[in-house]
Formats: C-alpha cells, structure tokens, sequence
C-alpha cells in the first residue's frame, strides 16, 4: 500500500534519507577539503586508525566501497604520504596498508572537523529525538536487510 502525505502526495522515504545522506556527505567534503581529503579517503583513514593493518579488500568491505573505488583512493593515500602498503607476512601477493605518523596527524585533525559535522546534526535534536531517531534508522536497516 502507498501511504499519503496530508496534502496528498506520495511519502518517498527513501528520497528523504538519500536527501539527508548527500547533505551530510556534502557538509563533510567541505570541512575535509582542508585536509585536501574526500570523504571517501578520510573514512579509509579512520577505519584504518580503527585497525592495525587490513588489505585493500578487508578496507573496502568495511568502508562498503567496491576494490576498484579502494585501489583508487589507497593510491591518492600513499601518493599523499598518508598511508604505506607493505607486503603482508602471511601472503607475499597481499599487501597490508597501516596509517602513517603523518596520517595519523591529518587523521587526528580531520576527525575533529568531520565529527563538528555530525555535531551539528546531533544539534539539531532533543535527547529523546536523537534516541527515537537512532532506533528509527536501525529498524530501517534490519528491514531492509531481511
């Protein structure tokens, strides 16, 4: 059944949170062009930080990037000296990527500017809404996950 507005149109959920997702990825590809970072570079970054070592494959599964998109940004990483790839101990045509001192660095201040983003979101709800929202978002993916 297609459920109505009150004015009669037709409620397209997914085109609300497809509206909120490209205004949040907007927002923090403006503060992280400081860091001369895309969204996609600063996410392998902090996922990195997150972990000691991963593969590109590992990397792109947690950043829910397909390889091809990962190989791209992991080559802009090491171009900008913020991430080294090393051939893994446990597979020789493996190679294990780990954030480097200056990463860290541009991590660590990125982060700050990515999370004043999200701050701003949080913000703009109560407590109680910031709660029901969460559990909102969640039942989202388990439904349409299943």
């Amino acid at each position: 059944m297609v459920k109505k507005t009150t004015d009669g149109e037709v409620s397209r959920l997914g085109h609300v949170i497809k509206r909120a997702e490209q205004a949040l990825i907007s927002r923090k590809s403006q503060v992280l062009r400081e860091f001369e970072l895309t969204v996609p570079q600063y996410v392998a970054l902090y996922t990195l930080s997150q972990f000691s070592e991963m593969s590109a494959a590992q990397l792109a599964r947690e950043c829910q990037v397909t390889p091809q998109t990962m190989s791209t940004v992991l080559s802009n990483l090491v171009g900008k000296g913020l991430i080294e790839r090393t051939p893994s101990d446990l597979h020789q045509k493996v190679l294990v990527t780990r954030l480097t001192r200056t990463g860290r660095t541009v991590l660590k201040k990125a982060d700050q500017a990515a999370l004043g983003v999200e701050q701003v979101l949080t913000d703009s709800f109560t407590a109680a809404e910031l709660s029901h929202f969460r559990d909102y978002l969640e039942r989202a993916v388990k439904a349409l996950e299943s």
